[in-house]
């Protein structure tokens, strides 16, 4: 079968490797349809992390169940599926308490495992989910990062009627303007440098987008929300500098979210670590996307809204690749050598 596998920092291979072979009773093998690049594989191809030399990359997809063990279960050939890709260990502290994002053995396929940038992949069926009827390939795909999104939402307070600040319009980003909605949000204010993706967002249903090289961004979101702040703001990007800008943005006793991963040191300047001293702002972090009883209720969620319209998904798509295309792809992700939100590589796809 056709795969992408990493070698070492920034070597993407794209290879002829044997189709995989079930080893466990309760497995099914995935013939690919749709997978995406997500911002943890372009950090692992720029410096590396965790994973195996040679090892297939990638872990957010969607196929159809083309072999079964004698296990499977409610699982069989032809089922249209998504797949969670994440495994805890089910024997540490927080695997005890429930809390399995907290694992401390958490891993992937992609790192540990062998990944979906392949033809076919391989996963137990309590981890593989069964798509419902308007469920497309391509936004099963992204039930993964959606689930990410929404495993952060459910940690908050956010409640119907609330204001929701969202600081970066990436993917997460633009999932997270549409969790705001669904749990919701009365005013979702979008925030990006990139017009490009501000429009995506506006599209999703932000109702305020703010290019804060454009107009200041604390004074804006005062503006808009009656000089009082948001109840919620989102951290979406991962910078160093949106990291610090989003703690002036809640009202007094508001939430900050922290779902975007810094790659870089970061700094606070006094005034934007004094506003969760002085307004007494509840910081929360949020990794990963499974809770108990596993996968979690972020993905029977995903597909519920995926299903009802009010998680649009093809919106964010940016490109459509094969995998052939994959070392390209990832050079020019690394590069920041054009406009991107979510490439989605297509095995099937006819060149």
């Amino acid at each position: 079968m056709k795969t992408l596998n990493l070698y070492g920092a920034q070597d993407l291979r794209y290879e002829e490797k044997p189709n995989p072979v079930l080893t466990l009773e309760d497995e099914v093998v995935i013939k690919v349809k749709a997978v995406g690049i997500c911002g943890s594989d372009v950090s692992r191809y720029k410096k590396l992390g965790p994973y195996v030399k040679g090892m297939t990359f990638g872990h957010e997809f969607s196929g159809e169940v083309v072999e079964t063990g004698p296990k499977a279960g409610r699982i069989k050939v032809g089922d249209r599926v998504a797949g969670c890709p994440t495994f805890y260990c089910g024997e540490c502290h927080s695997c005890l308490k429930g809390n399995l994002s907290q694992c401390e053995k958490l891993t992937l396929i992609g790192a540990r495992y062998p990944g979906a940038y392949a033809e076919f992949v391989t996963l137990p069926a309590s981890h593989v989910l069964q798509l419902p009827e308007n469920v497309d390939y391509e936004s099963a795909a992204m039930v993964e990062p959606s689930s990410v999104v929404a495993h952060g939402f459910y940690r908050t307070s956010v409640s119907p009627g609330s204001t929701v600040a969202i600081m970066g319009c990436g993917s997460i980003g633009l999932l997270a303007v549409q969790w705001a909605k669904i749990f919701g949000a009365a005013q979702v204010i979008a925030i990006d440098i990139d017009d490009k993706k501000l429009e995506i967002a506006k599209e999703v249903g932000a109702d305020v987008i703010i290019n804060p090289t454009i107009h200041p961004l604390q004074n804006h979101v005062a503006e808009v929300t009656d000089q009082l702040g948001v109840d919620l703001a989102v951290e979406c990007a991962g910078s160093p500098v949106t990291s610090e800008q989003i703690l002036a943005l809640p009202k007094k006793g508001g939430e900050v979210l922290y779902m975007g991963i810094p790659y870089a040191n970061i700094e606070f300047e006094r005034f934007y670590f004094e506003r969760i001293v002085r307004n007494e702002l509840k910081v929360i972090g949020s990794w990963n996307a499974i809770s108990a009883p596993f996968p979690g209720k972020e993905w029977e969620s995903t597909l519920h809204y995926m299903n009802n319209g009010q998680l649009t998904i093809q919106p964010l798509i940016s490109h459509r690749l094969p995998l052939k295309d994959g070392p390209a792809a990832f050079a020019s992700l690394n590069n920041q050598d054009g406009s991107f939100v979510k490439v989605m590589f297509l095995p099937d796809y006819a060149v």
